[in-house]
């Protein structure tokens, strides 16, 4: 009778969807590894199809995919890889997404509303994901909405350095755009050994994300004001605090911010603002006609990389966030 060999080694696989490729394809060469071979298309009537070319049996598998214009669309297709990848025996799947689609709405602002973040995460734990791994949510209650592990990843190491090499961190105060990004804001003046100011907004209650005016809490006069948030959509609110931190003397204003969302007018209002510079990470990917030549982009692909790499390793992801003031912006000098 012949003896049987049991291979017990892990085998990592990094598929990905069609909603971000240059972002999977440089993930993929941060790893070393070739990306998945995955056959994807949409049928006539807007359904989507997924296979894989390769078996995925025993595996730790990860699914990469950015929620970008058309989310709705990105988000299925996600979620269709990842029951496909529960049917064909991937022995772990991790799911992950840069950007959270849904996050804004992750709790109940007035009745009768959904809470649209929790619903993501019971879909994709539904669908068969073992593990989520996402970068800067809106809010980080959101972790508690996955039963199962959440790798919660921070693009400020990346955002921070660039600042830091390019200002004198003694002329920079720390802008939270809103009470919602304070302790997000605290976290950069840790870094940069700076100030914090907070734009307080008074809101239209009668009309969402509607703001009616902006005052400025703390000390900006002459100084280099850096806003921090985790995303842009219009840059309509962005645009209006510049304004109201140049009313109140500061001497430059600079936006930095993981998510570019970027819809429309986003890029005229930004490039004819006052705001000197935007930066933003490519969590989601930029189209030519959103860039404007006061944008710059950063790679998250190294962070995400390193971070799969630690889970598929069953290393520690927290470890790569810890002391980064000495780790991420003394670096950079």
């Amino acid at each position: 009778m012949t003896e049987l060999v049991v291979a017990n080694k892990k085998r990592l696989v990094l598929l990905a969807g069609r909603s971000h490729p240059q972002l999977a394809n440089q993930v993929a060469a941060h790893l070393g590894i070739p990306l998945s071979k995955t056959t994807a298309f949409d049928f006539a009537n807007g359904e989507i199809f997924v296979r894989f070319q390769e078996s995925v049996r025993g595996c730790d598998a990860f699914v990469l995919q950015s929620h970008t214009t058309p989310i709705n669309q990105w988000i299925m297709e996600q979620l269709i890889m990842v029951d496909a990848l529960k049917r064909a025996s991937a022995k772990r799947i991790t799911v992950v997404m840069p950007f959270y689609g849904y996050a804004r709405q992750d709790k109940k602002h007035r009745g009768r509303e959904p809470i649209s973040a929790r619903l993501m995460a019971d879909l994709f734990k539904a669908a068969g994901a073992d593990r989520l791994m996402t970068v800067d949510l809106h809010t980080s209650q959101i972790q508690g909405f996955f039963d199962g592990p959440v790798d919660h990843l921070f693009a400020l190491p990346l955002l921070a350095s660039h600042v830091s090499s390019k200002i004198d961190r003694s002329q920079i105060t720390v802008i939270s755009p809103d009470a919602g990004r304070v302790r997000v804001a605290e976290r950069w003046t840790d870094v940069l050994g700076a100030p914090l100011a907070i734009i307080h907004k008074r809101r239209n209650p009668d009309v969402p994300n509607q703001v009616r005016a902006l005052e400025v809490v703390g000390d900006v006069e002459g100084r280099v004001c850096v806003v921090v948030d985790d995303m842009i959509d219009t840059g309509g609110t962005i645009v209006k605090a510049a304004e109201t931190l140049f009313g109140n003397g500061a001497a430059d204003v600079i936006v930095a911010a993981t998510h570019g969302i970027l819809s429309e007018p986003a890029a005229e209002n930004l490039q004819n603002s006052r705001i000197t510079e935007v930066i933003i990470t490519d969590t989601l990917p930029i189209a030519d006609s959103h860039t404007f030549p006061k944008l710059t982009v950063l790679s998250i692909a190294p962070i995400l990389a390193m971070a799969v790499n630690e889970v598929f390793t069953d290393g520690s992801v927290t470890s790569m966030f810890e002391d980064p003031d000495t780790s991420a912006v003394n670096s950079s000098h």
